[in-house]
């Protein structure tokens, strides 16, 4: 098919009108922090946010009815890549991506007048009520009780794994409303503010030594029959749509390219047995073999968003699946073109309290930390297991 000249200068204008304004408006040490795998703190995201914001971009899957660009699903996907290289914080996905097109597609008309303007610039900010101990990749299994009373649910249980909840105010959550049938038919889906009496968050330090995950503890907490998306009982249907925008996004191709672009920078810097580590052959085949499949994985997600939906099913999987193993991947061959230098943990380089890490330079003081995050990409969102599990019984039909 022959490509249309009108919509190939449409979209190099498009593309230079995302690089000036990233040029113009993202700030260095936002960028820095960035690229160098420094620690980003939620004043660094709500700030990236309302620039954004300001630019009239903040929802940028979403359609204009609601306030957003009503970009192709080309243009989003520049404005990912293009946001990723330049060293942009990402928009934090939960609000964004995750719970407003919950809301769109199932609030009702208040619903959708409050909380969507509030998600794009930023007022709320929204952590994900899904796992609990004992229900997370099994997450039918969830037991956090909400029993109705009158005109309110009244809440007891624990969330746990809960991302960021230490910087919410809202969250959206999953909760058992119904024992009988079915352990999906029982779930429904509320919107909560996390200043609600009886509510405790209670941070997980994990191995990059970071608190960004959490325990969060209800206590005969009082939540509002209106914060009810949906039907009661119908949860499990909002959690799997929700579940195809997660995975999707998760699979991360903008970040990808750019920290593929970093590790050929540092192949192109380290010396090993007394040449360039690019210039070895089984390195470079490495990195090559790598490439591939991060552009077949970007292909694929273009032509799933070119058709206008999200993916789902046992798609969204393979697409989980093979994003958060090439951001793994990344990590280990930039940890190995690093080598030593990567070693010493320097908490204050990460927290922006030292130019470099002692004994190291500034290019691989933060691989470690990186390293270590992304350990949790194939189990969040539904671990590689249960999404294998998911494209043997949907796709292959075992």
């Amino acid at each position: 098919m022959a490509t249309n000249p009108d919509n190939v200068t449409r979209i190099d204008a498009f593309r230079q009108e995302i690089r000036d304004f990233l040029a113009r408006s993202l700030p260095g040490d936002l960028r820095e922090k960035v690229m160098n795998h420094r620690r980003l703190f939620k004043d660094d995201f709500v700030r990236w946010h309302r620039i954004v914001h300001a630019q009239g971009w903040a929802g940028a899957s979403w359609p204009k009815e609601h306030g957003g660009t009503g970009w192709t699903a080309l243009e989003q996907h520049i404005w990912d890549e293009e946001a990723s290289l330049a060293g942009a914080p990402i928009i934090q996905p939960f609000g964004v991506n995750m719970v407003a097109p919950v809301i769109m597609a199932y609030g009702n008309e208040a619903q959708k007048r409050h909380y969507l303007p509030r998600i794009l610039s930023c007022e709320d900010w929204w952590c994900q009520g899904y796992s609990e101990p004992g229900a997370g990749s099994d997450l039918a299994a969830l037991r956090l009780r909400a029993q109705r009373q009158g005109d309110h649910y009244i809440l007891n249980g624990q969330k746990t794994w809960t991302t960021l909840a230490q910087y919410a105010n809202m969250m959206f959550c999953l909760v058992r409303t119904s024992s009988e049938g079915r352990r999906q038919e029982g779930i429904s889906f509320l919107l909560l503010d996390m200043a609600t009496p009886g509510i405790t968050v209670r941070p997980i330090y994990v191995m990059d030594c970071e608190p960004d995950v959490n325990d969060v503890f209800f206590e005969d907490v009082k939540v509002p029959v209106a914060n009810l998306i949906g039907e009661e009982n119908r949860g499990w249907t909002y959690a799997k749509y929700l579940l195809g925008h997660e995975r999707t996004s998760i699979a991360g191709v903008g970040r990808s390219k750019r920290e593929l672009a970093s590790l050929k920078n540092l192949a192109g810097q380290r010396r090993s047995r007394g040449r360039l580590l690019i210039d070895d052959a089984v390195f470079a085949d490495q990195i090559a073999r790598l490439e591939i499949e991060l552009m077949a994985l970007e292909q694929t997600v273009l032509r799933v968003a070119s058709e206008g939906a999200s993916a789902s099913g046992a798609l969204a999987s393979a697409i989980k699946i093979t994003g958060t193993e090439i951001q793994q991947r990344l990590t280990e061959l930039m940890m190995k073109a690093a080598g030593p230098a990567c070693l010493p943990f320097d908490t204050s380089f990460l927290d922006g309290h030292s130019t470099h890490a002692t004994g190291t330079d500034i290019t691989s003081a933060g691989l470690a930390a990186a390293y270590f995050k992304l350990r949790a990409t194939t189990i969040y969102g539904g671990s590689t297991e249960i999404q294998k599990n998911i494209i043997a019984q949907h796709a292959l039909g075992l």
